[in-house]
């Protein structure tokens, strides 16, 4: 598996990636869109926009694989500092990436922050 930043012609793809998972997708030309290929198809993507991670999500199929960390771990090779804000049933997984995570005002949504 690779993770770089997407070309042209795999925008449709990785996009349609985010889609599925229900995110939203409409500030996808103020940032940088990475993706994870794996034999030439696009298996995750994620929407990375200043410091913040806008969007991450991985093909069903290939959750749990490492996918989702690999995206993550490139994002962070391009800040210093990451930022996310999520729902509940993705707080392990930032946790587990080393985000400081912290519960916002809005009840069952979380804010995480990596320091690199």
């Amino acid at each position: 598996m690779q993770v770089r930043e997407a070309r042209p012609d795999e925008r449709d793809a990785a996009l349609n990636v985010l889609d599925a998972a229900m995110l939203e997708t409409d500030r996808v030309d103020e940032g940088t869109l990475l993706v994870a290929v794996d034999r030439g198809s696009v298996v995750g993507a994620l929407l990375l926009v200043g410091d913040r991670i806008d969007a991450v999500a991985v093909r069903r199929r290939r959750q749990g694989k490492g996918v989702g960390s690999a995206l993550v771990a490139a994002a962070g090779e391009r800040r210093e500092r990451l930022v996310a804000a999520f729902d509940a049933g993705v707080r392990p997984f930032y946790e587990s990436l080393g985000f400081d995570v912290r519960e916002t005002d809005e009840p069952g949504r979380y804010r995480g922050v990596l320091e690199g």
